[in-house]
């Protein structure tokens, strides 16, 4: 078996908890104290259970940005971090479209997104499979912070809808 056919990790992340009514356009919102500790428990959270990314793709609106920085603060590292609009402006298709050409030869894969494009996506990608527990805690909302862990065995150019299995869905709250 080569590298191609170990399974590779796809991790979807909503960003923390966001300011509310600041009157900024959309993109520009930042984080609520609240969700910085909650992206620094999630780089906590990862770093403690193996789940190191080769490469972030990250929305370009500012909360996300301010996520992954608490992330890393966490105790999260990645080698590479690509911002890409279409994480802030599209849905399921062009996240899909983005992972499979970005995600080059990484085996680990983190994105930080917004909702409802992250939870769409984890429920697209899975289709049903994985864990039932993970199903379940999934159905009750892909709330801020959350994070979806999805199995995936391919190469990442082949990524399809139904093509990997819900694994874990964690949220990182105190």
């Amino acid at each position: 078996m080569g590298i191609a056919a170990q399974d590779k990790t796809l991790l979807l992340m909503r960003h923390g908890k966001a300011e509310e009514g600041s009157g900024k356009p959309d993109h520009d919102r930042v984080l609520a104290k609240r969700g910085v500790r909650q992206g620094e428990l999630a780089g906590a959270w990862l770093r403690e259970q193996g789940l190191v990314p080769d490469l972030v793709i990250c929305s370009t609106a500012v909360r996300t940005r301010q996520t992954w920085d608490a992330v890393r603060r966490g105790g999260t590292r990645a080698e590479y971090v690509e911002y890409r609009r279409p994480v802030y402006q599209g849905g399921a298709e062009s996240l899909l479209e983005t992972i499979r050409e970005d995600a080059g030869d990484s085996s680990t894969v983190l994105v930080v997104g917004h909702n409802p494009t992250m939870a769409e996506t984890t429920t697209l990608l899975s289709d049903g499979d994985g864990s039932a527990q993970a199903h379940e805690a999934l159905a009750g909302g892909f709330v801020t912070s959350g994070i979806a862990v999805l199995r995936y065995a391919g190469e990442w150019p082949d990524l399809e809808f139904g093509s990997c299995k819900l694994e874990r869905f964690h949220v990182c709250e105190e």
